[in-house]
């Protein structure tokens, strides 16, 4: 209440973000108390990986008497860079060069590829070197029209890259996602006591505004040999690392993800590390960390049957009964060897028959 005795009014930017956001289904929160412990780097390929063709799809099979028809849909990724005064996410995606561009439904995203598009403020700067020196109101402004003006379409998830710490930013993605909700946020340290005592104060944040921790990574692991692939040991978990961490806080523990110089020189040349060197175990352990805690909520993204049904629509097939059949999998080589195991009518996760018009 200020001086005149009038009440604050509600934020008038609330109901339009809750309206945005309807078409969002799955919102993620990357977030570290610490600076430089790679959470930027998780985020990008985290999106990559959910965006991904040949890694994470629904494979749709219309069957009928007069045509056999397949096609694929992967999830749409949305990646949204709210560290304000340091917005790498650009130049890890290699679209550093690229421009936000507005029309009548808001400002547009930029796309990596058709299901992954990215929001900075490094795409409004006049060039890479202007420095970004806003007080707490213009970045709560900025992080509100990325949220309210950006026209993200339809999201199977949007990824939030977050700054360090617990502060402006950090307060108004929680305060402006309330209402639409956040599905949790994924912590990000390194195995050394000065990291590891500001994610303690992380994940005091997120139980004081009620932030789901989904878990916790560490990040830089040891160091991966390029040429043999050993790994050795460069932060000294001296408290025990995050895997410590985990237990002694209650939260889930995703894996530790190592070393590699790769990983670097992939994000300066705007490449999907987990594209370039499928072989490194830094890969091995990205993938692991994110196949078991994001990959099994696609099913629950993806309206199967609305989904159907619009491709019938769009293919112009209604009579005869069509049948619907989906296959969720990961990667060409599971899914031969699902093939080999098994006769595909035991492999199927959903048959949809008869779907009306």
């Amino acid at each position: 209440m200020c001086a005149s005795g009038a009440t604050k009014l509600p934020d008038p930017s609330l109901p339009l973000i809750k309206e945005r956001m309807t078409n969002v289904k799955h919102k993620i929160l990357i977030l570290s108390g610490k600076g430089g412990v790679g959470k930027s780097t998780f985020t990008a390929q985290l999106g990559w990986a959910l965006a991904a063709d040949e890694d994470v799809q629904v494979c749709l099979f219309l069957i009928s008497p007069n045509l056999d028809y397949k096609c694929y849909f992967s999830p749409q990724t949305g990646v949204m860079d709210v560290d304000i005064c340091g917005p790498s996410i650009p130049t890890i995606f290699g679209i550093a060069s690229e421009q936000v561009h507005s029309s009548s439904s808001g400002w547009s995203p930029v796309y990596v590829s058709d299901n992954l598009s990215v929001m900075s403020v490094g795409f409004m700067l006049p060039t890479h070197k202007d420095a970004i020196m806003w007080r707490g109101p213009k970045k709560n402004g900025l992080i509100s029209q990325f949220l309210k003006d950006v026209d993200w379409g339809d999201l199977d998830y949007l990824i939030v890259d977050t700054p360090p710490g617990t502060s402006d930013e950090h307060l108004s993605v929680v305060q402006f996602l309330k209402e639409s909700g956040i599905d949790g946020a994924v912590l990000i340290t390194t195995p050394q006591e000065v990291a590891l005592q500001d994610v303690r104060r992380e994940i005091d944040f997120c139980r004081k505004v009620g932030i789901r921790i989904i878990g916790l990574v560490e990040n830089m692991s040891g160091l991966v040999c390029p040429k043999c692939k050993t790994e050795s040991q460069i932060f000294k978990p001296s408290t025990g690392g995050g895997r410590a961490l985990a237990k002694d806080t209650g939260i889930e523990f995703l894996g530790a993800v190592p070393l590699d110089p790769r990983i670097g020189k992939s994000a300066d040349y705007g490449v999907s590390f987990l594209d370039e060197y499928s072989d490194s175990p830094a890969t091995v352990a990205y993938l692991r960390i994110i196949d078991s805690k994001v990959f099994h909520a696609l099913f629950e993204t993806i309206d199967l049957q609305n989904l159907c049904r619009d491709q019938r629509h769009s293919l112009r097939l209604n009579d005869p009964p069509l049948y619907f059949v989906a296959l969720h999998f990961w990667g060409s080589d599971n899914l031969t060897s699902l093939y080999h195991m098994f006769d595909l009518s035991i492999i199927l996760f959903v048959c949809l028959a008869g779907l009306p018009s």
